[in-house]
């Protein structure tokens, strides 16, 4: 479901943040006052999954980032825009992503950033030429790649059951 007030944010088990432009998502996050409780709840825990411009939003370092570009934060990584060039330079390729059955995955990469340093809790999932592209740290999950493009589920699979993992030890 869609979010879009800070009722619907505090309501939610987990948050979906897609690809687009990360410049436009945070400045409309700003304007619906809805940026600090993102950030807020992200830091207390919540599953959070970022696909392209949502990978840039939750990187605690943007690289190649406009001036005063924020994040939500959360991942203690440094992530770079654009890594891997222009609309023009978009490409399909086959990842192996950790975690998944079958874990040879077609992501579809479009203006896509990369990883270019990982802190020491941050898991990498997949990688394409030596740069990380799917990372995991605690319960936040980010690709650099758009996996709804491709009709696979399973790495939306991977994210609801982390989501469902995360409530299962809240109710304990």
């Amino acid at each position: 479901m869609p979010v879009r007030t800070s009722e619907e944010i505090f309501s939610i088990d987990g948050l979906v943040i897609p690809g687009g432009e990360s410049t436009t998502i945070a400045k409309l996050a700003r304007a619906f006052n809805l940026f600090d409780l993102i950030s807020t709840r992200i830091a207390a825990g919540m599953p959070t999954y970022g696909s392209c411009a949502g990978m840039i939003l939750l990187a605690n370092e943007i690289l190649d980032g406009i001036e005063g570009q924020e994040s939500f934060g959360g991942l203690d990584v440094s992530v770079r825009r654009n890594a891997f060039g222009r609309q023009i330079d978009s490409f399909e390729t086959d990842v192996d992503f950790q975690g998944i059955t079958d874990p040879k995955f077609r992501a579809v990469f479009i203006r896509a950033p990369w990883v270019e340093r990982i802190g020491p809790d941050v898991t990498v999932l997949a990688s394409v030429n030596g740069h990380p592209v799917a990372i995991r740290q605690d319960a936040i999950l980010a690709t650099s790649f758009h996996p709804e493009l491709t009709g696979d589920s399973r790495i939306h699979r991977y994210f609801v059951e982390m989501v469902q993992a995360h409530n299962k030890v809240k109710a304990n």
